[in-house]
């Protein structure tokens, strides 16, 4: 009788975790190297499942694959590791039990950095070779983005006839990360061709037990569980599992009542956990029916509060916008920053945007700052979002505390590595990309946290995100716009300008997108602040005239601004009639040279309705 045949009549008890015990004997290396340097430790641990009841067991190939194998510089290796484990749990068995080659998922929260182009070819590659040793079946793992799974899972049943299993990983109760309820995302697996269907890894019994509670059961397929042993300690260094097998034993019985018929272990569980729930389900006969929970995810999420004014994307659509950026300070006391935004305020600008410790140098929080000129001035701050200094978590909490202040306008970029900044020892996080930062507040106006939780009301953010035009390949940057629009992006803002030729370059290149651009100018102050953005500064280039012209007046501090603001003046010209929006750098809080380039600004759009009128009458 074969492994579907058995499902069909009875609960099968599978194995548990792999790695949790190679970590507890002080083994904190490539696992999967260790089928080839350690054959007997894997052994032993499959002999250890098998005679705790395990019924199947799982091939040591969780990470085998070429992209995490890198890591370790094992990635010409794959072929052997996968072959070694296959022999090994196939030898361990010796007939008594099934063997699942196991293939993990690659993707986890940073969805960008891992095309599926590359999740394809990752995967064939391991998936043949499991394919050739001959295993009983496929067990696809850990997979917390779904497309992903659907991908792979397509791949591999095009190519065999072999059971599969497909399991997806919840951050929460109940909903992938992407905000697709469980119950759907098993169903649509199982028309994938899935034959078992399930959950493992991040959540213990109890808050799987509770996903599943809202999930029928399947069609065709059947329902699998591996849950992890509890939520992890960290201590000494080492995480720490700490669930006793008993409980195990006594959530087995809810695990068959939600429909499972294939039930194991993943992250923390050992032996013991597979023993006390094969002695808890000596009864093997499975549901036949089940009373399904209603869908939490099916609640709807009410919406944010509608913003007092329209969109910066929708203003700059219909006529001249124009944005200046006012860096917080670099020391306490924000007298002259106050003073800048008064007299920028009264310039009529439409937003005033923040940096968020630009060039990795700590600065006053421009959320307390845009808060401040919102409050005290009426000024409607916007406000840059690095990936540089916070987390996952960090930057959900940032989001949602900005939600509460009221502040809906927001700049999404990756921000300077710290290297580059006061503190170079600092740890830059960048757990997300500016693509992924777009695409976690676009969710969150959807109401739904990354985790696909919901939020309790959807955010109503405008998004701007980064555009560096100052490049060698512009279509290849123009590439990076078009994918920013996917994400979410609704508008954009570039890197300063200084010239006239690059202006119009932009604007053909990036005429056929529907979202506006706001063009970046940023004053010179002198020959030195010149060479130190040509050469230092990323993402900016001045031409060899430029240079020329602020080194002519090196030794003049005034002149110099006056020719800094002349060359800022042409630039201004040149993107006129080219683009409706204009982003003015304010340079070492020197507001005054910004507020006169917005009267600029202003004074060219008056002369122009004045012609304009002029010549109707």
């Amino acid at each position: 009788m074969g492994f579907l045949e058995e499902l069909q009549k009875r609960i099968i008890i599978a194995d548990g975790a792999m790695g949790t015990l190679l970590y507890s004997h002080g083994i904190d290396r490539c696992f999967e190297e260790l089928n080839l340097s350690k054959p007997e430790d894997i052994i032993h641990i499959h002999e250890a499942y098998l005679d705790a009841g395990a019924e199947v067991i799982q091939t040591n190939t969780y990470g085998a694959n070429y992209m995490k194998l890198a890591r370790y510089g094992l990635e010409d290796d794959v072929k052997e590791i996968n072959r070694a484990a296959v022999k090994l749990a196939k030898q361990a068995a010796s007939g008594r039990a099934y063997v699942l080659g196991t293939i993990g998922g690659l993707r986890t929260f940073k969805k960008s950095a891992i095309t599926l182009e590359e999740v394809k070819r990752t995967f064939r590659e391991q998936l043949y070779v499991l394919l050739h040793e001959e295993v009983d079946g496929i067990l696809l793992e850990t997979y917390y983005d779904l497309e992903e799974l659907q991908t792979v899972l397509a791949i591999a049943r095009k190519e065999t006839t072999l059971p599969i299993i497909a399991h997806v990983t919840l951050h929460g109760v109940g909903v992938l990360q992407d905000g697709t309820p469980l119950s759907d995302a098993l169903s649509q697996l199982e028309q994938l061709g899935a034959d078992v269907v399930g959950l493992n890894c991040h959540l213990g019994p109890y808050h799987m037990i509770r996903s599943l509670e809202a999930v029928p059961l399947p069609s065709t397929a059947f329902l699998s569980a591996y849950p992890n042993a509890s939520l992890p300690d960290y201590r000494d260094g080492r995480l720490v599992y700490e669930t006793n097998a008993e409980y195990f034993k006594e959530t087995a019985l809810s695990f068959r009542e939600q429909g499972v018929r294939l039930i194991g272990g993943c992250c923390g569980t050992t032996p013991k956990h597979i023993a006390a729930m094969a002695q808890a389900l000596i009864d093997r006969t499975p549901i036949q029916t089940k009373q399904v929970k209603q869908q939490q995810a099916n609640i709807s999420i009410p919406s944010a509060e509608p913003k007092s004014e329209p969109p910066l994307e929708d203003i700059v659509k219909k006529r001249r916008s124009v944005l200046v950026e006012l860096d917080p300070p670099k020391k306490l006391g924000i007298g002259k920053f106050l003073e800048g935004a008064k007299a920028l305020k009264e310039t009529n600008i439409d937003a005033l945007t923040l940096a968020d410790n630009s060039l990795a140098t700590p600065r006053i929080s421009n959320v307390a700052l845009g808060t401040l000129i919102k409050q005290q001035l009426g000024i409607r701050p916007l406000i840059h979002i690095t990936c540089r200094d916070r987390n996952l978590i960090g930057l959900q909490s940032h989001l949602m505390g900005l939600h509460t202040l009221g502040i809906t306008d927001v700049l999404a970029v990756t921000g300077d590595p710290s290297k580059i900044g006061e503190f170079p020892g600092a740890t830059s996080v960048y757990d997300l990309s500016s693509f992924d930062l777009i695409q976690l507040i676009r969710q969150f106006n959807e109401g739904i946290s990354y985790s696909g939780q919901p939020l309790g009301q959807k955010t109503n953010f405008s998004i701007a995100a980064a555009f560096n035009p100052n490049v060698r390949y512009l279509d290849k940057a123009v590439q990076r716009l078009e994918k920013k629009i996917q994400c979410g992006a609704h508008y954009f803002i570039s890197q300063p300008l200084y010239s006239e030729q690059k202006i119009e370059e932009v604007y053909e290149a990036t005429k056929h997108l529907e979202a506006p651009i706001y063009i970046g100018i940023m004053p010179l102050t002198s020959a030195r602040n010149a060479d130190f953005l040509h050469h230092e500064v990323p993402g900016i280039t001045l031409s060899d005239d430029i240079r020329s012209r602020m080194a002519a007046c090196a030794h003049d501090p005034i002149q110099s601004s006056r020719e800094g603001i002349a060359i800022a003046k042409s630039l201004i010209d040149a993107a006129f009639d080219l683009f409706r929006g204009i982003y003015l750098i304010t340079p070492f809080l020197r507001y005054e040279m910004t507020v006169e380039l917005v009267r600029y600004i202003q004074e060219k759009e008056r002369s122009i309705s004045e012609r304009k009128v002029l010549h109707h009458g």
